[in-house]
C-alpha cells in the first residue's frame, strides 16, 4: 500500500491505523461530554435542596448580579462535593 510518491513504507501503516484510534477517542469523548451534561442536570435539579445545606454559600462561592438576573458560580462548594464524592467512592471501594 503506497502513500505518496517517496514516502516511506512506515506511513502507510500509520496512515492505515489512523482510522480506529480516532473512532474510540470520539466515542470517548462522546461519553464524557454525555456524563457531564448528566452531571449538570442532576446538580442543577438539585441546587435548591443543597442550597438548604450550605453549598452555594460557602467562602470562595461568587454570586454575581447582572442586569437584574443572579448567576452562581460555587467554587469552594464544588470541591468540596468532589472531596466528598471522592472519599466515599474510596470507603465503599
Amino acid at each position: 500500500m503506497g502513500c505518496a510518491p517517496g514516502a516511506p513504507d512506515e506511513w502507510a501503516h500509520e496512515i492505515a491505523t489512523i482510522g480506529p484510534a480516532e473512532t474510540g477517542s470520539k466515542d470517548a469523548m462522546f461519553r464524557w461530554l454525555l456524563t457531564i451534561f448528566i452531571a449538570l442536570a442532576v446538580f442543577a435539579a438539585a441546587l435548591p435542596w443543597l442550597e438548604k445545606l450550605g453549598v452555594g454559600r460557602l467562602p470562595g462561592d461568587l454570586r454575581l448580579r447582572l442586569f437584574g438576573k443572579t448567576y452562581l458560580l460555587p467554587f469552594a462548594s464544588t470541591i468540596l462535593l468532589s472531596l466528598v464524592i471522592f472519599l466515599a467512592l474510596r470507603l465503599f471501594r
